[in-house]
């Protein structure tokens, strides 16, 4: 249900983490901005917000590049029916990383894994994703019938867009829409990158991530405006996924304002693309069973 009351249709929110500091340390969180987030977040957490703002069905996103996590959010996700999807982490290097893809298969909650992400965003050569270890890992991420979430910045779109145009049969996700600088109110360069990307017709793009690229402590929704269009307008609604990206979201908006953004941002886009970009997008591409009538 909307702020204003209206009833909305069962939601999927395709990007969102969970992690447990009791288990494993989150080592990214430094800093005092981040502080907030160094507590421990559960579905329990999740789900009251979740279930309130009309959201049916998440998709887990992992975190670290720690070899244990993945087992664990599929095991979280065959435990819960929140959770439809887990895109997981393997080491796309690796020798064996096709062999590694069916381990995970078959573990419990298996049937739940739709993807696997690196932190790209985090490597220092710009090229990282053109390396030849890199391309034959994510060609065995494609023989497995997932798809690749990819979490870059601006400047590593260029060679995103060069990846994604050698791997045609493999399914690109754009995590938090490429990471705009919104709170410096530029478009250029990312707007470039972004429509090269969207030009290729095996990609698609998460709204999600957005309010955090922004002025954490003053952002509004015409502040987002300009770039969830650039994406709807490269994209269309059919190539274009809701992601609240919790709890990372709380540093700059609650769960609810998140979403509620989310449709204001999209209303002039008409019911059948809304629906598109809140439901059935993720389905199509994540393989997300529908929901139980």
């Amino acid at each position: 249900m909307s702020a204003g009351g209206e009833q909305r249709p069962p939601a999927v929110d395709a990007h969102h983490h969970v992690w447990d500091l009791s288990v494993r340390d989150q080592a990214w969180i430094t800093g005092e901005d981040l502080a907030p987030l160094r507590r421990t977040f559960t579905l329990a957490d999740l789900e009251p917000e979740a279930r309130a703002a009309g959201i049916g069905a998440t998709v887990v996103v992992q975190t670290v590049t720690v070899a244990e996590e993945t087992p664990e959010l599929l095991a979280l996700a065959e435990g819960h029916t929140l959770v439809a999807g887990v895109v997981g982490w393997t080491d796309l290097t690796a020798p064996d990383v096709a062999d590694a893809l069916a381990r995970l298969a078959a573990l419990p909650g298996g049937d739940r894994l739709v993807g696997i992400r690196h932190q790209v965003q985090d490597e220092p050569d710009p090229e990282w994703l053109l390396r030849p270890d890199v391309r034959r890992g994510l060609t065995a991420v494609a023989d497995a019938g997932l798809v690749y979430d990819l979490v870059v910045r601006p400047h590593q779109l260029p060679a995103a867009v060069r990846t994604a145009a050698l791997l045609p049969g493999l399914t690109f996700v754009l995590d938090h829409a490429g990471k705009p600088p919104i709170a410096g109110r530029r478009t250029v360069p990312w707007a470039d990158g972004l429509r090269e990307l969207a030009a290729l017709p095996h990609t698609v793009c998460k709204l999600s991530g957005l309010v955090t690229e922004a002025d954490p402590r003053s952002w509004t929704v015409e502040d987002l405006r300009p770039y969830t269009d650039t994406v709807v307008e490269a994209f269309g609604p059919g190539r274009v996924m809701f992601g609240s990206d919790w709890p990372v979201c709380r540093l700059a908006a609650s769960y609810a304002e998140v979403v509620d953004a989310a449709y204001a941002l999209t209303a002039h886009l008409g019911q059948d693309a809304q629906r598109a970009v809140f439901a059935s997008t993720a389905r199509r591409v994540y393989g997300l069973a529908d929901p139980v009538a």
